[in-house]
Order: structure tokens, then C-alpha cells, then sequence
């Protein structure tokens, strides 16, 4: 006897990002924009008012915008503006949003921490 051998379709379904991880994604290339103007001295420019869509923005599981995501967010935020109003200390201010973002990922998604780390002004 013969078994046929019968081929399961899968449906192939494209990952989409949550408007957060869209958003995150984003910030990720402004700050590696911004720590290359920092590092060289270059002019600082203005405060990326679509940072300010992390209060908002949709996540993967909407638990995790609990008071705790909220609080790192408004440190991640505080640290991020003070690199625009105090660039003096830009580079303290970038490493402080750095720090805000790893502490947040501690607690909530581990995945990205290895490259959020790569962010830091040594």
C-alpha cells in the first residue's frame, strides 16, 4: 500500500508592525542620525515632534501601555527634549534617552535591547 503523500496549504500571512513598532523603528534611525551629529560636532537641528506619537500609537498587545510604559516614556521623552534645549550636554542627554529605553525594554520586550545599546555615546 502506497500513502499519498497530501500537502497542507498554509496561507502565508506578511507580518505588519503595530504603530508603536513602526514608531520605535523610527526613532531608532532618528537617534542613529543623531548620535552621528553629536559625535561630530555638527548642529543639533529640532526635536522630532513625532516622538511625541509614543503616548498614542497602537501596540502589539495594548496591556503593555500600562502606567509603567507610561512613566519610561515620559523619562524616554524629558531626556530626548533636553538633547535640543540643552545640547551643551547632548551627549548626557542622548545616553539618559538611551538608558529610559533600555529600562523600558528590561520589563517589557528583550528582543531589541542589543541594538538599542549600540545606540549609546561612548
Amino acid at each position: 500500500m502506497v500513502k499519498e503523500k497530501t500537502a497542507e496549504k498554509k496561507e502565508f500571512k506578511m507580518y505588519e508592525m503595530s504603530e508603536m513598532a513602526a514608531l520605535m523603528e523610527q526613532m531608532y534611525v532618528d537617534n542613529m542620525r543623531l548620535k552621528e551629529r553629536i559625535t561630530s560636532g555638527d548642529t543639533i537641528g529640532n526635536f522630532p515632534q513625532h516622538f511625541l506619537k509614543i503616548h498614542a500609537s497602537a501596540m502589539t498587545d495594548e496591556s503593555e501601555n500600562d502606567a509603567f510604559f507610561k512613566e519610561q516614556a515620559a523619562k524616554f521623552l524629558k531626556a530626548q527634549e533636553l538633547i535640543y534645549k540643552d545640547s551643551v550636554n547632548a551627549k548626557m542627554h542622548f545616553n539618559d534617552a538611551v538608558s529610559s529605553c533600555v529600562k523600558c525594554h528590561e520589563q517589557k520586550c528583550e528582543g531589541p535591547i542589543p541594538r538599542i545599546k549600540k545606540l549609546y555615546i561612548k
